[in-house]
C-alpha cells in the first residue's frame, strides 16, 4: 500500500546499517580460520583487473570443500556453519545492500532450482540446509561456501563480471561443493577431529587472528602441512564442482559457456596480479586445464556459438551490468575512489546499457560520497539514456534508477519527494516494482522514520510496519527489517513489540546474549501485560528458549574443544 504524508521533513541515516570498517582493515581473520582450519581455498583470489590497489594484503576468503560425510551429518553440518556465522554476521564488512543482495539471492534461487530438478539436492540437504548467500566488502574476486549451505561472495567478483553467466558459474561451483558434500567429507577425513572441535578451533583463530604477527605464525607454522596433504584430495573435489555446476547451469536457463569466459578472465587477472606465492594454497587444477575442460564441454565450436547467442538484451543481463556497477562502489567507500567513480566515463560509440550503467554508477557513488544533489542530476541522465534500451530491459532499469532515487533523496533529506517517488513507481511500474519487495519495504520504513511526528499521517507508519511484518514472517532472519520494526514499533508507541524486533535483530545478527537479555528485561518490565501483550510475551517467550538452547550447545560445543 502506498505511504502517505502531508509535508517534507529530514530523513535520518539507514536503519540497522553498520557503519563502514577502515579501507585498510580486511576480512583476513575469516580467511585465515577457514584455510587453517579446514584448509583447502576454493577460489583463486586476485584483484579485479583496472581496480583500485587494496591498502593492505590481499584477504581472500576461501571456500571450504565437499562430500558425503561419514562422521559429520546434514544436521552437525548446518550447526557448525550456524556457529560460524553467528561469529561473523556482526562484521561491518559483511554488507546487507538490499539490491545487490536482491540479484545475487535471484540468480542464486534460479541454481538452486536446477540443482533440484538435477536430483542434486537430496531431500535431508534440502531440509537441513540454510541455502544463504550474503556479501562481503572486499576487492578480491572469490566466493566462497561455508559449512550447512552458506555462500559468501565478494564484490570484487561482481564488479568484474560482466555477464550473469559468469557470476552464475562461479556460485553454481560452489553450490556443487555444497551439494557434493565436499565440506562434509574434509572434516570426516580429519578422524582426530572432532567436528565440534573444529568449530571451536574457528572461533578462536577469529579472535587470534585479530593479531596480524600470531596470524603470519600460524601460516608459517605446522598448518601448511596438513594443507598440502590434502592438496590433491581437494582437486578432485574441484573437478568434481566444476562438471556438477556446469550441468546445474545448464538446468537453470544460463549460458554454459559463462564458465569458460569466468575461467579466461580469473587466468588474466592471476596474469597481472598474482605473484605465485604459496602455491600450496592453489587447489584447484591449472586454469588453462579447466578452460579446456569446460570449452569440451560444449562441444566443437560450442563456445563462440554460445557466446553469440547470449540474451544481450534480456532484463538481467542490464539488473547483472547495474549491480556490478554498484558493487564497484560499495566495496571501497574511501573518498578518493568514491571521488573517481563520480564522473561518468562514456565512450563515443557506448551502447545504451552502458551510458546508463555510467550514470548509474556516478550517481551512487555521489550519494555515497554526500552529494546527494548531484547524485540526483546525475541519475536523471541515467533515466534519459535508458529511454534508448530494449523494451524488455525499461521495467527492471526503471526500477533500479527510481529506487537509486529515493536513496538520494533521503540523503538529501527531502523524505516527502522520497515518499512521492517511490509510490509513483509503485503504481506505474507494476512489472518490475513490488509493494512487498524487501528494497521497496526497507525504502518504506526508512521514510516513514524520516517524517518527524505530526508530518506524516497516522497510517504511514502503520503501513511501513505492516509491510516489515509481512517480510520478516517469510524471512525471519532478516536483521535490518527487524531493526526497522523495532524503530517503527518505537515511534507507533508499541514498546514490547518494539523490543521483540530489537531481539531479534540482534540475534540475527549472532549475538545471542543480546537477545536474550532483552526478551528477559521485558519479562521483568510487564509483569502485569494487557490481552494484547499477552501473547506478545507468549512468542517472545518461545524464542528465548529457542535462543537459549542455542546458547547452550554453544557453551557445550566450546567446552569440548
Amino acid at each position: 500500500m502506498p505511504l502517505t504524508v502531508s509535508q517534507p521533513a529530514h530523513s535520518k541515516p539507514p536503519l540497522g546499517a553498520r557503519a563502514p570498517s577502515s579501507p585498510r582493515r580486511k576480512l583476513a581473520r575469516w580467511g585465515l580460520a577457514a584455510v587453517i582450519t579446514l584448509g583447502w581455498p576454493l577460489a583463486l583470489s586476485v584483484q579485479a583487473q583496472n581496480l583500485p590497489p587494496s591498502g593492505s594484503a590481499s584477504s581472500s576468503l576461501p571456500a571450504l570443500g565437499d562430500a558425503a560425510a561419514q562422521e559429520l551429518s546434514p544436521m552437525a553440518e548446518r550447526r557448525l556453519g550456524d556457529r560460524i556465522m553467528r561469529s561473523i554476521l556482526r562484521d561491518p564488512d559483511v554488507l546487507d545492500d538490499p539490491m545487490v543482495l536482491e540479484y545475487v539471492s535471484q540468480v542464486w534461487g534460479r541454481l538452486l532450482t536446477g540443482a533440484r530438478q538435477r536430483g542434486e539436492i537430496s531431500p535431508e540437504l534440502e531440509a537441513s540446509h540454510a541455502w544463504e548467500p550474503f556479501l562481503v566488502r572486499d576487492r578480491t574476486v572469490n566466493a566462497f561456501a561455508l559449512p550447512g549451505g552458506y555462500i559468501g561472495v565478494h564484490l570484487g567478483l561482481l564488479a568484474m563480471t560482466t555477464t550473469p553467466d559468469e557470476l552464475a558459474s562461479v556460485l553454481a561451483h560452489e553450490l556443487s561443493h555444497v551439494t557434493q558434500r565436499h565440506i562434509a567429507r574434509m572434516i570426516g577425513q580429519q578422524s582426530r577431529q572432532s567436528w565440534v572441535s573444529l568449530a571451536s578451533m574457528v572461533l578462536g583463530i577469529l579472535a587470534a587472528s585479530r593479531n596480524p604477527q600470531a596470524a603470519q605464525a600460524m601460516i608459517y607454522g605446522g598448518q601448511a602441512v596438513a594443507i598440502q596433504g590434502q592438496l590433491n584430495f581437494s582437486r578432485d573435489m574441484e573437478r568434481e564442482a566444476d562438471r556438477v555446476g556446469y550441468g546445474v547451469l545448464g538446468e537453470s536457463g544460463f549460458d554454459q559457456a559463462g564458465m569458460a569466459e569466468m575461467f579466461e578472465h580469473l587466468q588474466q587477472a592471476s596474469r597481472l596480479n598474482d605473484d605465485g606465492s604459496y602455491p600450496y594454497l592453489r587447489t584447484h587444477p591449472l586454469t588453462t586445464e579447466r578452460i579446456g575442460e569446460a570449452r569440451a564441454r560444449l562441444g566443437p565450436g560450442g563456445w563462440r556459438l554460445a557466446a553469440q547467442a547470449s540474451g544481450k538484451d534480456s532484463a538481467i543481463w542490464a539488473q547483472h551490468a547495474l549491480m556490478a556497477a554498484r558493487a564497484r562502489v560499495l566495496m571501497d567507500t574511501r573518498s578518493v575512489s568514491l571521488q573517481n567513480l563520480s564522473n561518468p566515463d562514456i565512450k563515443r560509440n557506448a551502447t545504451a546499457l552502458q551510458a546508463v550503467t555510467a550514470y548509474y554508477m556516478a550517481g551512487v557513488a555521489q550519494q555515497r560520497g554526500g552529494d546527494a544533489a548531484h547524485g540526483l542530476q546525475t541519475l536523471a541522465l541515467a533515466r534519459q539514456a535508458a529511454r534508448s534500451l530494449p523494451g524488455n530491459q525499461q521495467a527492471t532499469v526503471q526500477r533500479i534508477l527510481t529506487l537509486a532515487v529515493v536513496e538520494c533523496q533521503l540523503a538529501g533529506h527531502l523524505p516527502l519527494e522520497a515518499a512521492l517517488t517511490l509510490n509513483k513507481d509503485l503504481a506505474e511500474n507494476k512489472a518490475a516494482s513490488h509493494e512487498d519487495g524487501r528494497p521497496e519495504a526497507l525504502l518504506a520504513a526508512r521514510i516513514a522514520l524520516a517524517l518527524p511526528p505530526g508530518k506524516a499521517q497516522p497510517s504511514t507508519g502503520a503501513e511501513a510496519a505492516a509491510r516489515l511484518q509481512t517480510h520478516v514472517s517469510d524471512h525471519p532472519h532478516d536483521a535490518a527489517a527487524w531493526s526497522s520494526l523495532a524503530e517503527l514499533w518505537q515511534r507507533l508507541k508499541e514498546p514490547l513489540r518494539a523490543v521483540r524486533a530489537e531481539a531479534e535483530a540482534v540475534a540475527a545478527l549472532g549475538d545471542l546474549p543480546g537477545a536474550i537479555d532483552r526478551i528477559q528485561g521485558a519479562q521483568k518490565r510487564f509483569r502485569q501485560p494487557n490481552a494484547a501483550d499477552v501473547i506478545e510475551l507468549s512468542v517472545m517467550d518461545a524464542r528465548l528458549k529457542v535462543w537459549q538452547r542455542q546458547q547452550r550447545e554453544d557453551l557445550r560445543d566450546e567446552a569440548g574443544r
